[in-house]
């Protein structure tokens, strides 16, 4: 290994946004050796991607909100945990009695790391929105888009309609006007159940976020024009995508567009925490899967933890005490003393963080209609598999989105699920009439990332070499037979 990884932590936590800042930060004031390792060149995560490094100007026109991370990852910075950064974690690998391996990765090399504690703070991932038309060039995820903002200042040209659902389609229309960029339309698709919201309103009302998102929203009808109530979506065009289309109360609409912006949210990132043996429930108002974890985000396998998005969708200013929360069950793990005014501490953010946000994730819950495309439309990007195969196979009796994966190559691509998982065990559920919680997910499994085969040849020799190159695969008990070459 290089002199950034070394063979062995005390603790290691993946993942440098808020949850993973904040878990490093609180576990080293207790004197824990922390190892952070994250894939990105700085930390920050992607809410508060490249705030360490970015100029005033685009802090400005990001928020203060985002410029309030740089507070973060300079006390981050000088923790004194050991930060790893451009590393990728394909694997983690506990045995249920030892230590846990953690398969990584940088620049071509792959080693292990052997540690006692693992703390899962990977963040959320967009969820695909798998329209007519969404694979043309010119059509891109919101959340994409935003980072190239934050990461490079990059900038839409020519007119751009943001389209779906989810709070983060008027952070970004308000952050381009703030760049000079206004949008052509903004085009809301709410779910038929947003009235189920109505109940947690006065939760809601009592917070910050009720007036932030308030003027937000105020800010962006006054300059944007916002159609809301649609209850389709498709990107036409040729080569590229020229015109969203939207359908509005039985009637179809039309407008022109360089560039669609999609969203229908963010769901967990499952990859590690479901290959390293994780089981997960079926959230039904996010219409996602979640890690199975308890309060403190500890899972049942010895050692291993989840803290923010990953472990249930809740935003920045809940994954900053879900961090501190599961460094505290992780210290308490390895032996260490854990403050208990620090623990309650952590113990009240996370409920102040958590009030209003069941009307938020009922107001802006996706509409199952749009997550669960007909037709040709592309359900599988890697492997270019339509929904209609798809909805073929749910009708021949495939039981569940794992034989459908063998039937029809879902989720075997580069990406590894990350861009067709939802949208198989959706398309699945609305063929077959089955609840997604009944269906089960992809099945992900170590490694969660394409390795090479010199990077496999590296690893040293073991069980955990084993694992990662074979799953949890059993290895026969005698070795395969040879052919005959004699002849």
């Amino acid at each position: 290994m290089s002199a950034q990884l070394p063979d062995t932590a005390e603790l290691v936590i993946i993942g440098a946004g808020p949850a993973g800042m904040a878990a490093a930060i609180e576990a080293r004031a207790a004197g824990a050796e922390v190892m952070l390792l994250d894939e990105t060149p700085a930390a920050g995560g992607q809410i508060w991607r490249a705030v360490g490094t970015a100029p005033e100007a685009r802090k400005a026109l990001l928020g203060k909100e985002y410029a309030a991370g740089a507070a973060l990852v300079s006390d981050f910075a000088a923790c004194g945990a050991h930060h790893a950064s451009g590393v990728s974690v394909w694997g983690v690998m506990p045995d249920g009695t030892g230590p846990i391996h953690v398969g990584v990765s940088e620049s071509g090399a792959a080693g292990m790391i052997e540690t006692r504690a693992v703390i899962l703070a990977t963040g959320a991932q967009e969820r695909p929105l798998p329209v007519p038309g969404w694979t043309l060039p010119g059509v891109m995820g919101a959340g994409a888009a935003q980072i190239a903002l934050k990461s490079g200042g990059l900038l839409p040209e020519g007119r751009c309609v943001l389209a779906g659902v989810g709070p983060l389609l008027y952070l970004l229309a308000d952050q381009l006007l703030r760049a000079g960029v206004t949008p052509a339309a903004l085009v809301e698709t709410p779910s038929p159940r947003r009235r189920a919201a109505l109940p947690h309103l006065p939760d809601f009302l009592r917070t910050p976020a009720f007036l932030k998102g308030a003027g937000l929203i105020a800010r962006v009808r006054r300059r944007i024009p916002v159609i809301t109530g649609a209850e389709a979506l498709e990107i036409t065009g040729e080569s590229r995508a020229e015109a969203l289309r939207y359908r509005r109360a039985g009637s179809w609409h039309e407008i022109p567009a360089d560039l669609v912006l999609l969203h229908a949210g963010v769901v967990p990132s499952l990859n590690l925490a479901v290959a390293a043996g994780v089981p997960t429930r079926w959230n039904a108002v996010l219409r996602c899967f979640e890690p199975e974890t308890d309060a403190a985000g500890a899972t049942d396998l010895p050692g291993l933890f989840i803290a923010g998005d990953g472990a249930g969708i809740g935003g920045a200013e809940r994954a900053l005490p879900s961090g501190r929360r599961a460094a505290q069950a992780a210290l308490a793990q390895l032996g260490r003393e854990v403050d208990p005014l620090a623990a309650a501490e952590a113990q009240r953010q996370w409920h102040r963080a958590d009030r209003g946000r069941a009307f938020i994730d009922r107001w802006f819950a996706p509409p199952p209609s749009l997550l669960a495309p007909q037709g040709e439309t592309i359900a599988c990007r890697c492997e270019e598999v339509p929904a209609s195969a798809i909805r073929d196979a749910a009708r021949l009796g495939a039981p569940g989105p794992n034989q459908i994966k063998t039937y029809l190559r879902c989720g075997m691509g580069p990406c590894q699920g990350r861009m067709c998982a939802a949208s198989v065990t959706e398309i699945m559920a609305d063929e077959s009439g089955r609840d997604p919680a009944d269906l089960g997910h992809l099945r992900f499994r170590t490694p969660v990332r394409p390795l090479s085969l010199a990077e496999l040849a590296q690893l040293p020799a073991g069980e955990a070499a084993r694992r990662a190159a074979l799953g949890d695969a059993a290895l026969p008990e005698t070795p395969l037979p040879l052919p005959d070459r004699s002849s």
